[in-house]
């Protein structure tokens, strides 16, 4: 029996929507509204795979999830990259006009910030999960109150758009990564993509000898991310992520890195999905 997927947030979030095009429109969602949440339910057995933002073209890495990740020696199998289109949402009927607060997440406020600046009678509210506002306007029938939320939450909920793609960066993008509990087996001609993540000492040279290695085994470094270490002053883990064509040169590197760095870490090997 097919065990539901894990999201943070309600139906019509961008989690749902990831889950939705990832496995199935019609596949089962838990809803959580924390990731704590979400990784809860991995780890209960609740379900096999949860859907996880992990970084956004602008605001950068959700530093939190890599920290989840890592301490529940999770693994990641998959990764979807999502165009985040922000929409203003009220009741069926409502004017832009009649709007009185916008109520949504702080990041989704923040990155409209410049579109409300023509509205300044509108009041912005944080809030914790963009569809639940929707959700919340909808059963309560709530007037004057809009949602910045996407366009599949208006259909879920029956809202009506007041405004499309209100977000002040047109090119927004976020990806999403698949978590399991453990190592997904998947034959290795089909793996040009692995997550990282290892110690260093803060020493001159101590990360570009890491870097170098990579580069002479033919990886690309499309991402690194570097955490301190809070018990030990002056020590940094980096988390990163490479590709590579041939999975033999992946497998050569993380041999030497191994030797070379503390604590080395694969925490998953997957398919780009920005081939």
């Amino acid at each position: 029996m097919t065990k539901p997927i894990a999201i943070q947030g309600i139906k019509g979030s961008f989690h749902h929507e990831v889950a939705q095009v990832y496995f199935s429109d019609k596949a089962e969602i838990v809803e959580c509204m924390s990731f704590d949440g979400t990784v809860n339910h991995l780890l209960n057995g609740d379900t096999d795979h949860i859907v996880m933002a992990l970084e956004n073209s602008i605001a950068g890495s959700i530093i939190p999830n890599y920290a989840l990740i890592d301490t529940h020696n999770l693994s990641i199998v998959g990764e979807h990259y999502l165009d985040i289109q922000h929409n203003l949402l009220a009741l069926n009927g409502q004017s832009i006009t009649e709007i009185k607060e916008v109520h949504s997440h702080p990041m989704a406020l923040l990155q409209c910030k410049v579109f409300f600046k023509k509205y300044s009678h509108i009041k912005l509210v944080e809030a914790q999960d963009t569809a639940d506002v929707a959700k919340q306007i909808s059963d309560q029938n709530l007037k004057g109150i809009a949602a910045i939320a996407s366009k599949n939450a208006a259909k879920i909920y029956e809202l009506d758009v007041l405004e499309e793609s209100i977000q002040t960066i047109k090119h927004n993008e976020t990806r999403f990564v698949i978590v399991k509990r453990e190592i997904q087996i998947t034959e290795r001609k089909e793996l040009n993509k692995a997550s990282l993540k290892f110690e260093l000492d803060h020493k001159r040279g101590s990360l570009a000898t890491i870097l170098n290695v990579m580069s002479d085994c033919k990886l690309n470094l499309t991402k690194i991310q570097s955490l301190p270490k809070i018990e030990t002053p002056w020590k940094y883990a980096f988390f990163v992520d490479v590709t590579f064509e041939d999975y033999k040169d992946y497998e050569k590197a993380s041999s030497i890195m191994q030797l070379m760095a503390e604590n080395f870490k694969v925490l998953g090997e997957y398919k780009n999905a920005r081939l």
